[in-house]
């Protein structure tokens, strides 16, 4: 059997670990180190190169290669090396190429299955990207899976007998999530995770690279396009001083010339951790979107938090330690190097499919992370105008999961509906991605408004199957969008088809709570005037919890009524219907 492997593809560095004799084990690449960077260079016309040797190239010839496009998935932007033109996905292919012949050579067998870890906040088409990526990559790719949730595993594995709430703070070369998860008795529950695709340590090395080409009174956008050679030797040197930074007080940045060459006679600039922090504060602000949209969204106080797990290299630095610390008021943790921690994770995900017996009291629950709905119309006065986002799965959503919510016609005698799917969290379906369609015909005549029920249903595959109906009708409409799936055989998605429809539940043809109505509805006409208002109310709460098809809340709703009915000397089920 080929081995399964866990891959970290990172914006600036990318690893890959594997799940052996109970552990997850660091893969070494080639030259011995465990970092690959994400670096895609071209030499010789047409040879392609990964890794350290393209990132040597960046220096010389920065423009037969290319770093960073790992913040280009999921979009159409075509990047030019030399006389040839590529796309993130195949940019992304090269490395994970590199990195899959790395393990082949490592383990000495053949290696055609990987689970690939991307940022918690990457859309549909990012990760759809990745996994195209890995299959170019001649692999298999069994899971997508999130770079916090894939810490969280780390720490998880280690420590089984945990209780507690862990808010995973990944900040690495291209991307910034933050995850806040509970773990109890070998359990992982994702509660809510959030983040930012364009915030990374990158982003950081950029400022200094700016500030020093100021003190020259020279705009790094002109010096890119005039002097490349002295700004890729620049951002090669403003990244060591980053890095000096971590642990030295201040670093010295020589300045290359216009040749991007340096000798006794470059000038220096000395950058202190103060003033580093002072050209790092705006990037740090915007750490606090995705911080408390994850506490808002999970209903959590900062002080609620046990402990903060630092992921991602960028996280050494000194600013976003303190940064953070004063934010939650909690100590971050690096028990395991932030580098690494992210594909150890991913091999103990690997061992979780593979049914490995070193991870079977490991239980692990994941969130939606993006909201998923519905194009609907709004009136306005006399006017209709569409194009606007209803939620039917809001993001964070403990999955997998079934919901159901009513919608109406927009005109009377209307036969068909075309049903529009979009993820995102904008009210506008335009600011959204647009996921598939779904056509509904054969709509009984009626007035404009007829009901017509839609319900998504949701796995962690990332399947979503989308299905609608007309009350009272006996045909479904249904679709399966498999964006995320691409890996599965036809066998396999039609068993993850049939597991989805475990998952659903439609009160409208629950005899039981129909009768329920039916009884409640004739009470209201019994009561006193001052009792019938808290009776209604518990009926519309039943009726609202139906239109959600959500089994769980239908069945909180229909305790509450029968709770009510008992208050008012009324017992459901004793007299006969």
């Amino acid at each position: 059997m080929a081995a399964l492997i866990g891959i970290d593809l990172g914006t600036t560095n990318s690893l890959c670990a594997v799940f052996r004799d109970g552990q997850p084990v660091l893969i070494p690449n080639g030259v011995g180190q465990l970092l690959t960077p994400s670096v895609v260079g071209l030499v010789d016309g047409d040879r392609i190169v990964v890794g350290a040797a393209a990132k040597e190239l960046r220096v010389t010839q920065p423009e037969r290669c290319v770093s960073c496009f790992k913040r280009w998935m999921g979009s159409d932007k075509s990047i030019t090396l030399g006389e040839r033109s590529f796309t993130p996905v195949e940019l992304s292919s090269f490395v994970l190429k590199s990195l899959r012949e790395d393990a082949e050579h490592f383990l000495k067998e053949p290696v055609t299955e990987a689970v690939i870890t991307v940022p918690a906040y990457f859309n549909d088409h990012q990760r759809s990207a990745t996994k195209q990526a890995g299959q170019l990559a001649g692999l298999t790719v069994r899971r997508i899976l999130n770079e916090p949730t894939a810490a969280a595993l780390t720490y998880g594995f280690h420590d089984r007998t945990a209780e507690k709430k862990l808010l995973v703070v990944d900040l690495g070369g291209g991307t910034f999530d933050v995850t806040l998860m509970d773990v109890f008795e070998g359990a992982l529950e994702i509660v809510a995770t959030a983040g930012e695709s364009f915030l990374g340590g990158e982003d950081f090395t950029e400022r200094l690279v700016s500030s020093v080409l100021r003190t020259q009174n020279i705009q790094l956008e002109v010096a890119e396009l005039q002097r490349p050679l002295q700004v890729a030797r620049l951002r090669q040197l403003c990244e060591e001083a980053k890095r000096t930074l971590t642990t030295q007080e201040k670093a010295s940045i020589r300045l290359p010339d216009e040749q991007g060459q340096l000798d006794d006679k470059s000038r220096r600039v000395e950058v202190s951790r103060e003033q580093f922090a002072k050209l790092a504060a705006s990037l740090c602000e915007r750490l606090k979107g995705p911080l408390g949209k994850v506490l808002r969204d999970a209903d959590c106080r900062p002080e609620e938090v046990d402990d903060v797990i630092f992921v991602g290299g960028a996280t050494r630095m000194p600013v976003i330690a303190n940064f953070v610390a004063d934010y939650l008021s909690c100590q971050p943790l690096a028990t395991f190097n932030p580098d690494e921690v992210v594909a150890l994770g991913a091999a103990v995900q690997a061992a979780l499919i593979a049914d490995d017996q070193a991870v079977d009291d490991m239980v692990m629950t994941d969130v939606c992370p993006f909201t998923l709905g519905v194009q609907t119309a709004k009136e306005f006065g006399s006017e209709v105008k569409s194009g606007y986002f209803t939620p039917i799965i809001h993001r964070n959503t403990t999955i997998p999961v079934s919901k159901e919510m009513t919608f109406g016609t927009m005109h009377a005698n209307q036969r068909e509906v075309v049903v529009d799917v979009y993820q995102g969290e904008n009210r506008l379906v335009e600011k959204n991605h647009k996921l598939g369609e779904l056509k509904v015909v054969g709509i009984p005549p009626g007035p404009a408004g007829t009901t017509i029920c839609i319900r998504f249903t949701y796995d962690v595959n990332g399947i979503l199957e989308v299905e609608a109906y007309v009350p009272g009708a006996t045909q479904k409409f249904r679709t399966v969008l498999t964006q995320h799936a691409h890996h599965m055989s036809a066998e396999q998605l039609a068993e993850a088809v049939e597991r989805l429809q475990n998952l659903k539940y439609y009160p409208r043809e629950d005899a039981e709570i129909q009768n329920l109505l039916r009884f409640s509805e004739r009470i209201v006409g019994e009561v006193s005037p001052f009792q019938r208002g808290q009776l209604e109310e518990a009926i519309d709460s039943l009726e609202s919890a139906m239109g959600h098809g959500d089994q769980e809340l239908v069945s909180f709703s229909r305790q509450g009524l029968l709770q009510i009915l008992a208050l008012l000397g009324y017992e459901f089920g004793a007299v006969d219907e």
